[in-house]
């Protein structure tokens, strides 16, 4: 590595650490080493800037945005929770229960981890503590559930990933589907033993009719359709996962006439929010760009493939050395900046390895959503704790439990390929 790239590395680190704005950070480093580099034309920083941007399948981050943006104003929220009380009113902690497979099913629908921590922060952590629920677990809950959201597709990372490392979002769409439901099942089950432990009250002792549940059914049954449209389209062949996008929008806009509750103003505000938080997106993802092009040109990836395989000859303690590298970075860096800087070096590895590209996607994800629960810079942690007024150290305190489910998951994925392979060969 020469001079010139490791000062650029190590400011684009430094300002990651100041807490920078991420493309801010990137950008600085890659401009330090195409301006400062003698035998290289400055143009190049701008023209790879730009054309990083200008992949047809980057359309769906907007599109998806605006959608679960969208489905917000449309009142679907409230149909969903009714629905999953019906659902877990029986199990051990209700109301944490419901607080789970809604953050599960929302995921499905807004793709966005930290609009569905702060949405079930201010709906039900108010709710829960006056049922008797500790502030403390309540959060926790309701922050770990949150994590659930990147692995249901249409999150946000898979496609980011997808775009990044050149892999079928369709097929990460239909991976994250089992990666979630087994996070969603595993952590309903935790918090049943704790809730059980504690005393924790069910929502009700009545046993569920199937007059209740179609009562409760029938208006969530329209929303619960839209994870179905979207992968069936794709599977099909209907539409790209990029054309998905534009179709959960004409879903989104669609549920509002039907309910009535979305009006004008509400979509032009809600397209105002599409357009800043695509736009923060999109300038990482061009600040990355630029970044990719100098590692591909110093064949960075290249040297440490080659160091790493004559220093590693076994793929299961690459794997294991991974997810200990990659949970130490998510408890400094954001998802996505390390994503951007990570994933174009590590993807080629894996595939070198003979891992499955699906697999290590996943992997990869999970990684990063553990990353934004984890002390000291989870930003589930801190948009959590900041609406319900949780102390930081009790909090973590309460997490204990569900850091191990974590790392248990994160093993589960790492060392048994079908829990991220098997949907995928079996629908493609």
């Amino acid at each position: 590595m020469n001079n010139i790239l490791l000062i650029s590395s190590v400011i684009m680190l430094a300002l990651l650490f100041l807490k920078v704005p991420v493309y801010v950070a990137v950008l600085g480093g890659s401009a330090f080493y195409f301006f400062m580099h003698p035998s290289i034309n400055t143009v190049i920083f701008a023209q790879q800037a730009i054309t990083g941007v200008e992949k047809i399948s980057l359309l769906a981050v907007p599109f998806f945005i605006c959608a679960g943006i969208f489905m917000n104003y449309t009142g679907v929220t409230k149909r969903i929770m009714d629905f999953c009380e019906v659902v877990t009113g029986r199990l051990p902690g209700g109301l944490a229960q419901v607080n789970v497979l809604l953050s599960t099913i929302m995921g499905g629908l807004s793709g966005s981890n930290i609009a569905d921590a702060a949405m079930q922060s201010k709906m039900l952590v108010p709710e829960m503590t006056k049922k008797g629920f500790s502030l403390e677990f309540s959060s926790v809950v309701t922050a770990a559930s949150s994590m659930i959201t990147p692995l249901i597709p249409p999150g946000i990372a898979m496609i980011l990933y997808g775009v990044i490392a050149n892999v079928s979002i369709g097929k990460l769409f239909i991976s994250g589907i089992g990666v979630g439901s087994l996070l969603c099942i595993t952590m309903m089950i935790l918090v049943g033993f704790i809730s059980k432990k504690r005393g924790y009250g069910v929502i009700t002792s009545e046993k569920m009719t199937g007059e209740k549940f179609m009562k409760a059914f029938k208006p969530a049954v329209l929303p619960l359709c839209l994870p179905i449209i979207i992968i069936g389209g794709i599977r099909l062949g209907i539409f790209t996962a990029t054309e998905a996008g534009s179709v959960a929008i004409v879903y989104a806009v669609f549920l509002g006439i039907i309910y009535k509750q979305m009006h004008l103003k509400d979509m032009i505000q809600g397209i105002k929010e599409t357009v800043t938080t695509t736009a923060s997106i999109m300038l990482i993802v061009s600040a990355a760009s630029a970044f990719s092009w100098i590692l591909t040109k110093e064949q960075i990836p290249q040297q440490l493939t080659a160091y790493i395989m004559n220093t590693i000859n076994n793929k299961y303690m690459f794997l294991l050395i991974i997810n200990i590298f990659l949970l130490i970075v998510g408890m400094f860096i954001e998802g996505n900046a390390s994503m951007i800087v990570l994933v174009p070096l590590l993807a080629p590895i894996a595939k070198e390895y003979g891992i499955d590209e699906i697999q290590f996607a996943m992997i990869y994800i999970f990684n990063n959503a553990i990353g934004a629960l984890s002390p000291p810079m989870g930003t589930l942690m801190f948009v959590t704790c900041g609406i319900t007024k949780c102390k930081t150290l009790p909090f973590i305190k309460e997490a204990v439990p569900f850091y191990i489910l974590l790392v248990i998951n994160l093993l589960l994925l790492t060392y048994f390929p079908p829990f991220t392979t098997f949907l995928v060969n079996l629908f493609y």
